[in-house]
């Protein structure tokens, strides 16, 4: 059975012959039923507390939850731009050795075709080169040719 303020303010007592004061039974009462209204209070506000910090607790279980979720979904995004821009630079890796290599031959290619360039123009320098001598040879041959014949006929003058 609970007891209220009420009841302890309402409670009678039989009196007896050579019983208590009335008076000081009523005040002890009086006493009594204030703490008791106190402590009722006070009970009332710590479970109101106690609701308050419950709810509190819960709500910062759900950040807790959360950020938790956040930070696990953050890093998954951090290892996946991590590996993309590990495969973006192999491919650009990749890429740019294609393009050397491509060079490289396109290089090599242009050389081959300076060597060959080389040895056309070493040839047509030679061709030309017996041609002059030809040209001078044969020039010199008529020159001689007219040598001879001024010498075979004297000057008819």
């Amino acid at each position: 059975m609970r007891i209220t303020p009420l009841d302890i303010q309402q409670k009678q007592f039989a009196t007896k012959f050579r019983g208590f004061d009335m008076e000081e039974v009523d005040s002890f009462l009086e006493i009594i039923r204030e703490e008791m209204e106190e402590l009722l209070r006070e009970n009332a506000n710590l479970r109101e507390e106690a609701r308050r910090f419950e709810k509190q607790l819960k709500e910062y279980k759900n950040m807790e939850v959360t950020l938790r979720d956040t930070l696990i979904k953050t890093q998954e995004l951090v290892e996946g731009y991590k590996a993309t821009a590990k495969k973006d630079a192999e491919l650009l890796r990749k890429e740019a050795e294609l393009n050397a290599d491509q060079i490289l031959r396109d290089a090599q290619d242009r050389v081959v075709k300076i060597h060959e360039d080389i040895t056309d123009l070493k040839g047509i320098r030679r061709h030309f080169k017996e041609e002059v001598r030809r040209l001078i040879e044969s020039h010199l041959g008529m020159i001689e040719f007219d040598k001879e014949r001024e010498e075979e006929t004297p000057d008819e003058v």
